[in-house]
Protein backbone atom coordinates (compact mmCIF):
# COMPACT_ATOMS: atom_id res chain seq x y z
CA UNK A 1 0.00 0.00 0.00
CA UNK A 2 1.23 3.49 -1.07
CA UNK A 3 1.85 5.51 2.32
CA UNK A 4 -0.15 7.29 3.54
CA UNK A 5 -3.18 5.41 1.89
CA UNK A 6 -4.43 4.02 4.84
CA UNK A 7 -4.24 7.60 6.39
CA UNK A 8 -6.89 8.71 4.06
CA UNK A 9 -10.17 9.12 5.10
CA UNK A 10 -13.23 6.98 4.08
CA UNK A 11 -16.78 8.04 3.64
CA UNK A 12 -19.53 5.78 5.29
CA UNK A 13 -19.48 2.36 3.65
CA UNK A 14 -23.37 2.81 2.55
CA UNK A 15 -22.61 6.41 1.13
CA UNK A 16 -21.92 6.82 -2.41
CA UNK A 17 -18.53 6.10 -3.70
CA UNK A 18 -16.63 5.89 -6.94
CA UNK A 19 -15.82 3.10 -8.94
CA UNK A 20 -11.24 4.67 -7.99
CA UNK A 21 -12.40 4.38 -4.44
CA UNK A 22 -14.52 0.69 -4.41
CA UNK A 23 -11.18 -0.38 -6.13
CA UNK A 24 -9.26 0.99 -3.21
CA UNK A 25 -11.58 0.32 -0.53
CA UNK A 26 -11.47 -3.47 -1.46
CA UNK A 27 -7.39 -3.60 -0.90
CA UNK A 28 -8.05 -3.57 2.88
CA UNK A 29 -7.76 -6.19 4.38
CA UNK A 30 -8.20 -4.43 7.55
CA UNK A 31 -11.19 -3.12 7.26
CA UNK A 32 -13.65 -6.32 6.08
CA UNK A 33 -16.76 -3.75 6.27
CA UNK A 34 -14.86 -1.32 3.52
CA UNK A 35 -13.94 -4.72 1.84
CA UNK A 36 -17.77 -5.86 1.50
CA UNK A 37 -18.81 -2.83 0.30
CA UNK A 38 -16.36 -2.48 -2.32
CA UNK A 39 -16.99 -5.73 -3.60
CA UNK A 40 -20.76 -5.28 -3.64
CA UNK A 41 -20.34 -1.83 -5.69
CA UNK A 42 -17.83 -3.81 -8.33
CA UNK A 43 -20.61 -6.11 -8.93
CA UNK A 44 -23.78 -4.34 -8.56
CA UNK A 45 -21.80 -2.14 -11.14
CA UNK A 46 -20.37 -4.07 -13.50
CA UNK A 47 -17.03 -2.45 -12.98
CA UNK A 48 -14.92 -3.42 -16.39
CA UNK A 49 -11.25 -1.57 -14.89
CA UNK A 50 -8.93 -3.99 -15.38
CA UNK A 51 -7.86 -4.33 -11.58
CA UNK A 52 -11.99 -5.70 -10.38
CA UNK A 53 -11.00 -9.20 -11.29
CA UNK A 54 -8.21 -9.68 -9.50
CA UNK A 55 -8.97 -7.90 -6.81
CA UNK A 56 -12.35 -9.49 -6.51
CA UNK A 57 -10.67 -12.72 -6.98
CA UNK A 58 -8.09 -11.78 -4.04
CA UNK A 59 -11.12 -10.67 -1.99
CA UNK A 60 -12.35 -14.03 -2.92
CA UNK A 61 -9.43 -16.03 -1.52
CA UNK A 62 -9.88 -14.30 2.36
CA UNK A 63 -11.36 -16.49 5.01
CA UNK A 64 -11.86 -15.05 8.67
CA UNK A 65 -13.43 -15.98 11.73
CA UNK A 66 -16.34 -14.19 13.02
CA UNK A 67 -14.82 -10.93 14.53
CA UNK A 68 -18.49 -9.26 15.87
CA UNK A 69 -16.45 -5.85 16.42
CA UNK A 70 -15.90 -5.58 12.34
CA UNK A 71 -19.24 -5.52 11.90
CA UNK A 72 -19.34 -8.27 9.41
CA UNK A 73 -20.37 -11.60 9.41
CA UNK A 74 -17.87 -14.80 8.94
CA UNK A 75 -16.34 -14.50 5.05
CA UNK A 76 -18.34 -12.15 3.98
CA UNK A 77 -16.18 -10.20 2.44
CA UNK A 78 -15.43 -13.92 0.01
CA UNK A 79 -18.91 -14.24 -0.24
CA UNK A 80 -19.83 -10.52 -1.55
CA UNK A 81 -16.58 -11.23 -4.04
CA UNK A 82 -17.84 -14.18 -5.50
CA UNK A 83 -21.57 -12.53 -5.81
CA UNK A 84 -19.57 -10.04 -7.86
CA UNK A 85 -17.23 -11.76 -9.87
CA UNK A 86 -20.92 -13.44 -11.29
CA UNK A 87 -21.55 -10.61 -12.32
CA UNK A 88 -18.95 -9.01 -14.21
CA UNK A 89 -19.10 -11.11 -17.31
CA UNK A 90 -16.41 -12.60 -19.97
CA UNK A 91 -13.59 -10.88 -17.71
CA UNK A 92 -14.37 -12.69 -14.76
CA UNK A 93 -14.23 -16.21 -16.16
CA UNK A 94 -10.46 -16.06 -15.12
CA UNK A 95 -11.63 -16.21 -11.43
CA UNK A 96 -13.65 -19.57 -12.33
CA UNK A 97 -10.98 -21.95 -10.90
CA UNK A 98 -11.01 -19.69 -7.64
CA UNK A 99 -14.98 -20.21 -8.05
CA UNK A 100 -14.45 -23.73 -8.82
CA UNK A 101 -11.91 -24.31 -5.43
CA UNK A 102 -14.27 -22.37 -3.19
CA UNK A 103 -17.32 -24.37 -4.41
CA UNK A 104 -15.89 -27.00 -1.89
CA UNK A 105 -15.62 -24.45 1.01
CA UNK A 106 -16.88 -26.04 4.41
CA UNK A 107 -19.17 -22.51 4.18
CA UNK A 108 -21.93 -23.19 3.11
CA UNK A 109 -23.27 -19.77 2.65
CA UNK A 110 -19.74 -19.41 0.25
CA UNK A 111 -20.73 -22.75 -1.60
CA UNK A 112 -23.96 -21.12 -2.57
CA UNK A 113 -22.45 -17.71 -3.53
CA UNK A 114 -19.84 -19.93 -5.38
CA UNK A 115 -22.95 -21.91 -7.48
CA UNK A 116 -24.21 -18.11 -7.99
CA UNK A 117 -21.16 -17.11 -10.03
CA UNK A 118 -20.76 -19.99 -11.88
CA UNK A 119 -24.26 -20.34 -12.98
CA UNK A 120 -24.08 -16.63 -13.99
CA UNK A 121 -20.89 -16.78 -15.62
CA UNK A 122 -22.44 -20.66 -17.31
CA UNK A 123 -19.15 -22.14 -16.69
CA UNK A 124 -19.44 -25.61 -18.39
CA UNK A 125 -16.53 -26.85 -16.04
CA UNK A 126 -18.42 -26.64 -13.06
CA UNK A 127 -21.13 -28.88 -14.09
CA UNK A 128 -19.42 -32.03 -13.19
CA UNK A 129 -18.66 -30.61 -9.36
CA UNK A 130 -22.68 -29.52 -9.08
CA UNK A 131 -23.74 -32.63 -9.97
CA UNK A 132 -21.57 -34.38 -7.42
CA UNK A 133 -22.79 -32.01 -5.00
CA UNK A 134 -26.62 -32.90 -5.32
CA UNK A 135 -25.87 -36.62 -6.50
CA UNK A 136 -26.57 -37.64 -2.92
CA UNK A 137 -30.21 -36.98 -3.48
CA UNK A 138 -33.16 -34.93 -1.53
CA UNK A 139 -32.53 -37.87 1.57
CA UNK A 140 -29.01 -36.13 1.86
CA UNK A 141 -27.70 -33.31 0.43
CA UNK A 142 -31.18 -32.17 0.56
CA UNK A 143 -31.79 -33.14 4.05
CA UNK A 144 -32.00 -30.08 6.98
CA UNK A 145 -29.09 -29.46 8.82
CA UNK A 146 -29.66 -30.42 12.87
CA UNK A 147 -30.27 -26.70 14.52
CA UNK A 148 -30.43 -24.60 11.51
CA UNK A 149 -33.10 -24.43 8.50
CA UNK A 150 -30.15 -24.58 6.09
CA UNK A 151 -30.19 -27.85 4.00
CA UNK A 152 -26.78 -30.10 4.06
CA UNK A 153 -25.83 -28.20 0.76
CA UNK A 154 -27.34 -25.42 -0.83
CA UNK A 155 -29.23 -27.05 -3.07
CA UNK A 156 -31.49 -23.69 -4.48
CA UNK A 157 -28.59 -22.04 -5.81
CA UNK A 158 -26.82 -25.70 -6.93
CA UNK A 159 -30.08 -26.73 -9.18
CA UNK A 160 -30.68 -22.91 -10.69
CA UNK A 161 -27.05 -23.11 -11.86
CA UNK A 162 -27.02 -25.99 -13.97
CA UNK A 163 -29.79 -24.85 -15.18
CA UNK A 164 -28.24 -21.87 -16.15
CA UNK A 165 -25.30 -23.52 -17.37
CA UNK A 166 -27.05 -24.97 -19.78
CA UNK A 167 -25.52 -28.54 -20.10
CA UNK A 168 -28.23 -30.79 -20.61
CA UNK A 169 -26.80 -34.53 -20.52
CA UNK A 170 -28.62 -37.93 -18.88
CA UNK A 171 -26.43 -37.65 -15.63
CA UNK A 172 -27.66 -33.41 -15.02
CA UNK A 173 -31.29 -34.63 -15.73
CA UNK A 174 -31.15 -37.49 -13.30
CA UNK A 175 -29.91 -35.71 -10.60
CA UNK A 176 -32.07 -32.32 -10.55
CA UNK A 177 -35.34 -34.40 -11.30
CA UNK A 178 -35.56 -36.01 -7.79
CA UNK A 179 -35.15 -32.54 -6.45
CA UNK A 180 -38.83 -31.57 -7.89
CA UNK A 181 -40.04 -33.78 -5.02
CA UNK A 182 -38.64 -31.94 -2.27
CA UNK A 183 -40.86 -31.06 0.38
CA UNK A 184 -39.90 -27.57 0.14
CA UNK A 185 -41.73 -25.72 -2.33
CA UNK A 186 -38.52 -23.61 -3.50
CA UNK A 187 -36.51 -26.41 -4.06
CA UNK A 188 -38.97 -27.91 -6.45
CA UNK A 189 -39.38 -24.43 -7.92
CA UNK A 190 -35.79 -24.35 -8.49
CA UNK A 191 -35.33 -27.72 -10.27
CA UNK A 192 -38.41 -27.11 -12.30
CA UNK A 193 -36.78 -24.28 -13.39
CA UNK A 194 -33.74 -25.83 -14.52
CA UNK A 195 -35.39 -28.66 -15.94
CA UNK A 196 -37.08 -26.63 -18.36
CA UNK A 197 -34.60 -24.50 -18.87
CA UNK A 198 -32.38 -27.34 -19.57
CA UNK A 199 -35.51 -29.16 -21.63
CA UNK A 200 -38.21 -27.36 -22.48
CA UNK A 201 -40.77 -29.78 -21.04
CA UNK A 202 -43.90 -28.31 -20.59
CA UNK A 203 -44.71 -30.39 -17.54
CA UNK A 204 -41.89 -28.53 -15.95
CA UNK A 205 -43.50 -24.97 -16.61
CA UNK A 206 -47.02 -26.52 -15.33
CA UNK A 207 -45.17 -27.09 -11.92
CA UNK A 208 -44.05 -24.25 -11.80
CA UNK A 209 -47.02 -22.74 -12.79
CA UNK A 210 -48.53 -24.42 -10.41
CA UNK A 211 -46.87 -22.52 -7.64
CA UNK A 212 -48.10 -19.33 -8.68
CA UNK A 213 -50.59 -20.44 -6.41
CA UNK A 214 -49.37 -21.68 -3.44
CA UNK A 215 -50.65 -19.92 0.15
CA UNK A 216 -47.25 -18.50 0.73
CA UNK A 217 -45.86 -15.31 -0.83
CA UNK A 218 -42.28 -16.10 -0.80
CA UNK A 219 -43.03 -19.17 -2.66
CA UNK A 220 -45.25 -16.98 -5.52
CA UNK A 221 -42.06 -14.73 -5.58
CA UNK A 222 -40.01 -16.93 -6.27
CA UNK A 223 -42.04 -19.01 -8.81
CA UNK A 224 -42.43 -15.78 -10.74
CA UNK A 225 -38.84 -15.23 -10.44
CA UNK A 226 -37.88 -19.00 -11.93
CA UNK A 227 -40.48 -18.93 -14.89
CA UNK A 228 -38.85 -15.37 -15.94
CA UNK A 229 -35.57 -16.61 -16.07
CA UNK A 230 -36.72 -20.04 -17.94
CA UNK A 231 -38.04 -17.53 -20.46
CA UNK A 232 -41.39 -19.95 -20.68
CA UNK A 233 -43.70 -17.79 -22.30
CA UNK A 234 -46.89 -19.83 -22.01
CA UNK A 235 -46.81 -18.52 -18.23
CA UNK A 236 -47.45 -14.98 -19.23
CA UNK A 237 -51.40 -15.04 -18.28
CA UNK A 238 -50.56 -16.82 -15.10
CA UNK A 239 -47.72 -14.75 -14.30
CA UNK A 240 -50.27 -11.79 -14.84
CA UNK A 241 -52.89 -12.46 -12.29
CA UNK A 242 -50.43 -13.91 -9.72
CA UNK A 243 -51.48 -12.47 -6.04
CA UNK A 244 -47.82 -11.04 -5.95
CA UNK A 245 -46.30 -7.44 -5.91
CA UNK A 246 -46.32 -5.93 -9.80
CA UNK A 247 -42.63 -5.14 -9.45
CA UNK A 248 -41.91 -8.78 -9.50
CA UNK A 249 -44.00 -9.50 -11.96
CA UNK A 250 -42.51 -6.83 -14.46
CA UNK A 251 -39.43 -8.54 -13.68
CA UNK A 252 -40.43 -11.90 -14.71
CA UNK A 253 -42.68 -10.59 -17.61
CA UNK A 254 -39.17 -8.60 -18.72
CA UNK A 255 -37.37 -12.41 -18.23
CA UNK A 256 -39.64 -13.75 -21.02
CA UNK A 257 -39.12 -11.11 -23.49
CA UNK A 258 -34.99 -11.15 -22.63
CA UNK A 259 -34.09 -14.67 -23.11
CA UNK A 260 -31.44 -15.64 -25.62
CA UNK A 261 -32.92 -16.13 -29.11
CA UNK A 262 -35.41 -14.12 -28.85
CA UNK A 263 -36.66 -12.13 -31.77
CA UNK A 264 -36.71 -8.82 -29.65
CA UNK A 265 -33.02 -9.16 -28.43
CA UNK A 266 -31.42 -8.57 -31.82
CA UNK A 267 -30.62 -5.04 -32.97
CA UNK A 268 -33.36 -3.45 -35.49
CA UNK A 269 -35.40 -6.60 -35.34
CA UNK A 270 -39.16 -5.99 -35.35
CA UNK A 271 -40.54 -7.95 -32.05
CA UNK A 272 -43.06 -11.03 -33.12
CA UNK A 273 -46.77 -10.99 -31.72
CA UNK A 274 -45.85 -13.03 -28.40
CA UNK A 275 -43.22 -10.81 -27.51
CA UNK A 276 -45.55 -7.56 -27.99
CA UNK A 277 -48.33 -9.62 -26.10
CA UNK A 278 -45.47 -9.85 -23.06
CA UNK A 279 -44.86 -6.02 -23.37
CA UNK A 280 -48.71 -5.30 -23.70
CA UNK A 281 -49.20 -6.53 -20.50
CA UNK A 282 -45.99 -4.86 -18.95
CA UNK A 283 -47.78 -1.85 -20.50
CA UNK A 284 -50.66 -2.58 -18.75
CA UNK A 285 -49.17 -3.66 -14.94
CA UNK A 286 -47.06 0.14 -14.86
Amino acid sequence: MAAGAADQPIPGNGDPISEEEALRRIRLTDDPSAQYYAAWWLGRNRSSHPEAVPLLQEALRQRRPRDPGAGVEENAVARNAARALGKLGVPARAAIPDLLATLEDDDHGLREAAAHALGDLQAVDAVEPLRRRLASGPAVAGAQQPGTPRLQEPCEALLEALGQIGVAEPAVLAVIEPFVVHERPLIRSAACRALLQLTAEPRWGDQLVALLQHQQLHVRRAALMDLGAAGWREALEPIAATLAENSLKLIALRGLVEQPGRESGSAGAVPDAATVAVLDVMDALL
